[in-house]
This record gives C-alpha cells, structure tokens and sequence, in this order.
C-alpha cells in the first residue's frame, strides 16, 4: 500500500473493526473514507474524521450525528443495507475501485451477506473487494490472473460458474456444487488463473 494505492475510496463498515496489518494498511492510505452510520463513533473514537458518514442514521451516536451533521448522508430505505447504500454513495460519484474492511465478523448472516454483495457491485460496474483480518474477497467473472505467494492458501466460492479450471493451483478445480468444495487450495507458485464462463468469489489468505 501506499499513497498511490488502487483505491478511490475505502468503506469501513459495521461489523468489527479491521485489526490485522493489510486492512488498516488500506485504511492508513484511503484517499477517501466513508463510514457506514454504525462504524462512524468506532472510526472517529480512533481520531480520524472521514470524507461522508452514510447509512439509514439509526447507528450513529446523537453526539455525532449532531457534531458531522454536515458529512452525514441519511438514506431511509431498507431494501438494501448501509454497505451497499455506502457503495452506491461513491459510484453516484464516480468512485468505482472501492475497498471495504469491517465487512465481516459480529454476526454470521450479516457477514455472509456483505461478502455476497460484491459481486452485486461488480455488476453494477464497481472494482470492490472486501479486507478482512485474515484476507480479502474478490469478486470475479470470467477468467482472472492473480499475484500471490507460493503456498499462499485460497479458496474460490462459485456464483454463477461454469466449466471452471485453473493454472498455478495444487488442486485441481471443476463445476462446484456446493461452497465447500472450492475451499483450502493452494497456490503452486507467484500467480494463478481460473478460468471460467460466469461469477465467482475468491478469498485469498494473506
């Protein structure tokens, strides 16, 4: 990371707060921070002030909520979440290579959720991927080259998938049926490829 990095924009959503070096690397070097409502009193606790503060305004402290009135962006509808209201907050301002971190942790279905939304803002044109303290979630679609270290562990999380195989991985990989199944592989050297007609979600451990 560094002040150059590849992000527009970075996302600090309201699961548990990134802890690990490479999500709060991604933090340290944002051009730009938007906190969803219910990560701002965490992300301001710290003695950071991010750019905007977006969510349905129901998390947020009173004494923020009055303190940032002037960056708070309240959107009432709830047939998305404060992630994805946060996402569509920077793409409506051409911010499309987005970083989350905080997306996971807390509860489980919130989780889960978070990390199946990114292939929803790949859809919608967005270069997001998800930093956890562990490592990080990248939506794909088709084929795909990554960088990485050799013995470096991941796992590939079919979406819409098929006749998917792979380059640089120690096992072999084919038309998942189930999530499981595409976990705990192994890369083989400095990058890998999966080839495939369709989405997927790769994790890559760091």
């Amino acid at each position: 990371m560094s002040n150059d990095s590849f992000f527009d924009a970075v996302v600090v959503a309201g699961g548990e707060y990134p802890a690990a070096e490479q999500p709060l690397a991604v933090l340290a070097y944002a051009q730009y921070v938007v906190c969803c409502d219910g990560a701002a009193d965490r992300y301001i606790s710290r003695g950071r002030i991010p750019d905007a503060i977006v969510g349905d305004g129901d998390s947020i402290s009173e004494y923020n909520r009055a303190k940032y009135a002037g960056i708070l962006h309240c959107v009432a509808e709830q047939e998305t979440n404060d992630q994805t209201k946060a996402v569509r907050f920077l793409m409506e301002r051409g911010k499309k290579r987005i970083a989350i971190v905080g997306a996971t942790g807390k509860r489980e279905d919130h989780t889960i959720g978070n990390i199946s939304l990114l292939v929803e803002y790949m859809r919608a044109g967005a270069e997001a991927r998800s930093y956890t303290n562990h490592g990080v979630f990248i939506p794909c679609s088709g084929t795909t080259t990554h960088r990485c270290r050799k013995g470096q562990q991941i796992s590939i999380f079919s979406i819409t998938a098929k006749g998917v195989r792979s380059e640089g991985l120690l096992y072999p990989i084919y038309d998942f049926t189930n999530w499981w199944q595409g976990t705990l592989n192994e890369t083989t050297g400095e990058e890998f490829t999966i080839e495939a007609e369709g989405e997927y979600i790769l994790f890559i451990n760091y």
